[in-house]
Formats: structure tokens, C-alpha cells, sequence
């Protein structure tokens, strides 16, 4: 992942996550440094009620439950480059939406 960060700030591409997604991926600091200089290469959209509500109006329309994943979905744009863990879901989602997108597992 800091490789492909390095790339795309290289390439002048942005790199971008929600507050959900690091949520849900963040315990204790001390112990995540790798994880909080990744997050250093990222522009982090903040999960507030419009993007609440629309992650909820998703995730029924999508019938899953997982807000983080449509909290990003919700960010991807047409063209984007979509880096997760979860491709399938994620994947869904962007259906939903009508985003097309190219998904890479991370």
C-alpha cells in the first residue's frame, strides 16, 4: 500500500478514504505505524449527516450492511481505481450507484 501511494503522489493522483473506513480499521496507534503513515498519503472526507444518510439510502437500496464499504463507494468516481480487501462487496455497491470503476485487491 505505501508503495502505490508513493506512485500515485509520484503520478499526482490523489489518494482518497472516508472516516468510516478508518474507523473501522483503527485500534491503537502505538501499535500501527505503518498504518498511520499510510493514512498521511490520503485525503480523508469526513463521514457527516448528508454522507450518513446517503450510506444508509445505499446500503438499503444494496441490501448489505457494512457502512464503511459504502462510505467509499459513495466517493468513487467514474475512472477511479478502487483499492480494498473486499472486492465483491465493494463491487456490489458501485453497481448500485452506477460508478465504473476498476477494482484492485489489496
Amino acid at each position: 500500500m505505501i508503495a502505490l501511494l508513493a506512485l500515485a503522489a509520484l503520478q499526482g493522483t490523489e489518494a482518497i478514504t472516508s472516516s468510516a473506513v478508518v474507523a473501522q480499521v483503527w485500534r491503537d496507534p502505538a501499535r500501527q505505524a505503518r498504518l498511520t503513515r499510510a493514512l498521511g498519503g490520503f485525503l480523508e472526507w469526513p463521514l457527516d449527516p448528508p454522507r450518513a444518510r446517503r450510506c444508509g439510502q445505499l446500503l438499503a437500496k444494496a441490501h448489505t450492511s457494512d457502512i464503511a464499504d459504502a462510505a467509499l463507494a459513495l466517493l468513487i468516481q467514474d475512472g477511479d481505481t478502487v483499492l480494498t480487501s473486499d472486492p465483491r462487496d465493494i463491487e456490489h455497491l458501485l453497481q448500485r450507484t452506477g460508478t465504473d470503476a476498476r477494482i484492485r485487491t489489496v
